[in-house]
């Protein structure tokens, strides 16, 4: 079995707009689709959604959201409100990954580093509505992604 080769960024729009046929695909929708496809990390775990039960005692699930994603090794649970329209994210990666380790809240337009503490939390703020991904950077160890969420505040 041969490998498949690899395209690099400008071979694949142009693989993609050849199999369109004769409609062009328009210029804001090829360069959505290079920003996206730059913010990918090659090597990444993947860890994906798990359904979270709502904690006794809530009384409103509207005030914050609860979020759990698993990726066998590390879980990244985090807890998601809004003020003025802008998205709070408080998150916890357990077990603790060790010393060195940080988070990456990603969004297509920003990114934000946090250390976690000892505890494995961590705390961004007045980040902008729309997508996300957290990404859990540890010694010795690939990055652990969460997968692209949609926050509306």
């Amino acid at each position: 079995m041969r490998p498949s080769p690899t395209l690099d960024d400008e071979s694949l729009i142009a693989v993609l707009r050849l199999a369109s046929g004769q409609d062009p695909v328009p210029g804001h929708v090829s360069a959505a689709a290079r920003a996206a496809f730059a913010l990918r990390l090659p090597g990444a775990v993947a860890a994906r959604p798990v359904v979270v039960p709502a904690p006794a005692g809530v009384r409103s699930a509207e005030q914050s959201c609860l979020l759990r994603f698993d990726a066998g090794a590390l879980t990244v649970d985090l807890e998601v409100g809004s003020s003025d329209g802008l998205v709070d994210l408080a998150g916890q990666i357990s077990p603790w990954p060790g010393a060195g380790s940080w988070v990456e809240v990603r969004t297509p337009c920003l990114t934000e580093s946090r250390e976690l503490s000892q505890a494995g939390q961590f705390a961004v703020t007045g980040l902008p509505p729309g997508w996300f991904s957290v990404v859990c950077h540890h010694r010795d160890h690939p990055p652990v992604a969460t997968s692209w969420t949609r926050i509306r505040p």
